[in-house]
């Protein structure tokens, strides 16, 4: 018969093997698998579900051409690898073969006395009644047993049970006492952020004052001439520029310590929340320990569970961390509320201390604008009799010339008197009375007319220092009218109203 090739398909329980290797499950159904001789394929895996299916190519070897006999027939099929002889069982009696010889033999060895049949029944009753009375006394061992453990197991769980309403009756006190601080913490924190909010805004008015306060110091340096003095409106300035920068610094410090001692409220906050949180958290436990019963749903078995211990304190570390984190929280509350009170104290403080050298710069204000006021009168009541005094010296300069233009005619008469009589002949021409006189009276028109002319110079230099006195009058009070403008519209114009709100008390 020739050779051929078959496809044998192989489940994925068949594991893939190497060429002509043995496979790693037995063949148990079926006839024998002949040897892998060449490449096996794998099927491709489209799902993850689906088995893992293959193919290879193999080598059938045919059977010897003769004539199937009942001597080449197994009556029982056995499968390859299995054990192909029938098992033997030895002989109950004998443990050999059985046969009539070996009966017999066994019979006179295997038979007993009367008498141990007697003592073995014997035996078994003394047994019996012994084992029956030490299993009776067991029994009652064993209920006294159980009585005593039920006893103490009740009396156990009563005492955890009582100790587990004690320490909920701690916990709940405990719990009920950082709950109560913690209200009242929230409290004082919540009212020393508004201090802080407060503190805020008294800083940010006080730019309100020290902005005038500048723009007036700015103002005043637009004075003009002598009125640019160092004054008591500029010392009053100045004091008060120093007053509110050294407020303000102040309220910046309390403000930085406010915000310190909100951050310390915020800590003792945070614990006595976490504290909080796990003393209710304990209380549930406790509280579903407290519950619990034999006959309680959940209750299971959890090996080793006395063996583990995970506490962290005593009951006296945990009463005192407890107390302590209270105590801290009552600490830190004292000490806001102190800081608030001097939030309170030092606004109204720094208020009073504006507001007093506010009102003292006014009050120099409007007395250097009065003194201003009353020195630009004079000035004008001066400009005034000095306007009259230069018209009277107007007119008398005019007087002057007008007194010497009326001794010309006369001293031109007195010449040509003069001037005639020298043309007298002879003896005429003598110092009469009334040649002396001419003489006299032109030497006195003489002196008339330089007297007049030296007063018409001093009136003429009068006339021009009057003049520059009037000029500086005018300058003067023009220097005082801005100063004035200066002072009582731009400066007290500014401060005609306190540029803070009625958040700070007086």
């Amino acid at each position: 018969m020739g050779e051929k090739s078959e496809t044998v398909m192989y489940s994925q329980f068949q594991p893939w093997s190497t060429i002509a290797a043995e496979p790693c499950m037995e063949q148990v159904a079926g006839p024998p698998v002949p040897t892998r001789i060449g490449q096996y394929y794998q099927t491709p895996k489209p799902h993850p579900w689906r088995p893992t299916m293959g193919y290879e190519n193999v080598e059938v070897t045919p059977l010897p051409s003769q004539p199937v006999t009942n001597a080449l027939v197994d009556p029982c099929y056995t499968p390859y690898g299995m054990a192909t002889e029938p098992m033997k069982f030895p002989n109950l009696v004998t443990g050999f073969e059985r046969n009539p010889a070996h009966a017999a033999r066994a019979a006179l060895y295997t038979r007993y006395t009367p008498l141990e049949w007697t003592q073995s029944n014997l035996r078994y009753y003394n047994e019996s009644d012994t084992n029956r009375n030490y299993s009776e006394r067991l029994r009652s061992d064993a209920v006294r047993v159980m009585r005593e453990t039920d006893e103490k197991t009740a009396q156990h769980q009563r005492d955890s049970g009582r100790r587990l309403g004690e320490r909920i009756t701690e916990i709940t006190f405990w719990r009920n006492e950082s709950h109560t601080e913690l209200e009242r913490l929230i409290s004082e924190t919540a009212l020393l952020q508004d201090s802080r909010r407060a503190l805020e805004k008294a800083i940010q008015d006080i730019e309100g004052p020290l902005h005038i306060a500048q723009e007036c110091l700015y103002h005043r340096e637009k004075r003009q001439g002598i009125d640019m003095v160092h004054d008591n409106v500029e010392q009053s300035l100045l004091r008060e520029i120093e007053i509110l920068r050294n407020s303000q610094e102040k309220l910046r410090n309390l403000h930085e310590k406010t915000k310190g001692q909100l951050r310390n409220n915020r800590a003792a906050q945070h614990e006595l929340e976490t504290d909080v949180r796990s003393k209710e958290g304990a209380l549930g436990i406790d509280n579903l320990c407290h519950q619990l019963n034999n006959f309680s749903r959940g209750i299971n078995y959890y090996g080793g569970i006395e063996k583990y211990d995970p506490t962290v304190n005593t009951i006296e570390i945990w009463a005192e961390n407890s107390n302590r984190i209270i105590q801290y929280s009552q600490s830190e509350r004292g000490k806001s509320a102190q800081m608030r009170s001097d939030i309170d104290n030092l606004i109204n403080a720094c208020a009073t201390e504006i507001w007093d050298t506010w009102s003292n710069t006014n009050n120099s204000l409007a007395r250097r604008a009065s003194e201003t006021l009353e020195t630009k009168s004079k000035l004008q009541m001066h400009l005034h009799k000095v306007q009259q005094e230069i018209f009277d010296v107007e007119k008398n300069i005019e007087l002057l010339r007008k007194a010497i233009m009326d001794k010309s005619n006369p001293m031109k008469v007195a010449h040509t008197r003069l001037e005639a009589r020298t043309h007298r002949r002879e003896v005429e021409l003598c110092r009469d009375f009334v040649q002396n006189s001419l003489v006299k009276e032109v030497y006195t028109l003489n002196d008339s007319i330089d007297n007049l002319h030296r007063k018409l110079q001093e009136a003429e230099a009068q006339h021009q220092q009057l003049l520059k006195t009037r000029s500086g009058l005018e300058t003067d009070l023009q220097i005082k009218v801005n100063s004035l403008f200066i002072d009582r519209e731009k400066c007290m114009g500014l401060r005609r109203s306190f540029p803070i709100t009625a958040t700070i008390k007086y």
